[in-house]
């Protein structure tokens, strides 16, 4: 039988497929995040089997980066904003990664069993990695930790950008190694890139896509969740465009084609809707379209989100609840993975 269908691990037939997904505390989460994920997983989240997790484990690699209490602060608020997106904590699991322990645990064990030169093949490794004289274990080995994340809720479908698809190929690797040691263990996790809205473009370099790490250092880069209205004006209106005095829909230059991407994904009209709506005027036009897009599509869930960043019991409680449900699917899994190797209790 193939490790695909390990009966340890596989879904009960007609079951919905299970699914992964989590994002770092580590930035401010932008109009890219939410329309390259976010929404999409609130649009698919009544069909799947879903797994959100915020995965603060993952931001404190770099330790001479990490502010713990706004790391503790920070990863409450991209659990307000799932919920403010539009994700159901009473349908989908939603907990933050270090409140259940079995990730850390896990992860452990899967170092035994993770040759080490795997690690020094990934290629965020090597970029994260350049030019310091030195870099903490974690920063190496944190792929490892996001193998954990996968298999601890036999999780088949992994929503990634291109730029993860390695990471999960990886866990694939890792999972199917533990399984030809010690037996049947782990169910293998496919990649699946979204067809569309994935990329959005940073608004001062529409060559590069929107980063957290980039608007760090660039005011104009992105559009925030929780931005003010003036704030985000001054980022739209200010975009990189080109020279050309009309909107251009043949041969439209990169800075051009991320506005219309921006409209089209958040208006719904198609890119013949937008050039009929569009010809003959200017740039001024198509940026103030989107900046009112834009708003309208994060008017309720900032109102969303002051709601629940007003009352934090309730969201620590929301919040508690998903951990005991996310640790009862892990320590499962836990302890399947240490009856196999000879430890545990």
């Amino acid at each position: 039988m193939s490790p695909d269908q390990t009966p340890a691990a596989g879904q009960p037939d007609g079951a919905r497929p299970r699914v992964f997904s989590g994002i770092q505390p580590s930035g401010d989460l932008h109009l890219g995040t939410y329309l390259g994920a976010l929404r999409q997983w609130v649009e698919a989240q009544h069909e799947r089997d879903n797994v959100f997790c915020v995965v603060d484990l993952h931001a404190i690699t770099v330790p001479e980066d990490v502010d713990p209490a706004g790391l503790r602060a920070k990863s409450r608020e991209v659990a307000a904003l799932y919920f403010a997106a539009g994700i159901d904590p009473d349908d989908n699991v939603v907990f933050v990664q270090s409140h259940v322990r079995e990730h850390a645990e896990l992860t452990w064990l899967l170092n035994c069993t993770t040759p080490l030169g795997w690690l020094y093949r990934m290629t965020q490794f090597k970029s994260k990695s350049e030019g310091r004289e030195s870099v903490s274990t974690g920063l190496l080995d944190y792929p490892v930790l996001q193998a954990s994340d996968i298999l601890l809720y036999d999780t088949d479908l992994v929503p990634v950008g291109e730029d993860q698809v390695q990471h999960i190929e990886l866990t694939r690797d890792i999972a199917t190694r533990f399984n030809h040691l010690f037996g049947e263990t782990f169910r293998l996790p496919k990649a699946v890139v979204p067809k569309s809205g994935a990329r959005v473009m940073g608004f001062d370099d529409p060559e590069t896509k929107m980063s957290k790490s980039i608007a760090r250092e660039r005011d104009r880069h992105a559009v925030h969740l929780l931005d003010p209205e003036s704030k985000i004006k001054k980022t739209i209106m200010s975009a990189v465009t080109d020279s050309e005095r009309e909107v251009r829909f043949e041969h439209a230059s990169a800075g051009v084609k991320n506005l219309l991407g921006i409209l089209n994904a958040t208006t719904g009209e198609t890119y013949e809707q937008l050039a009929d709506r569009f010809d003959g005027k200017g740039y001024g036009d198509l940026k103030k379209a989107v900046l009112e897009a834009v708003l309208e599509t994060l008017a309720p869930i900032q109102a969303r989100y002051q709601e629940l960043a007003s009352d934090p019991a309730e969201l620590d409680a929301i919040l508690a609840r998903g951990a005991d449900r996310a640790r009862e699917r892990a320590a499962r899994t836990l302890e399947r993975a240490q009856r196999a190797l000879g430890v545990g209790a």
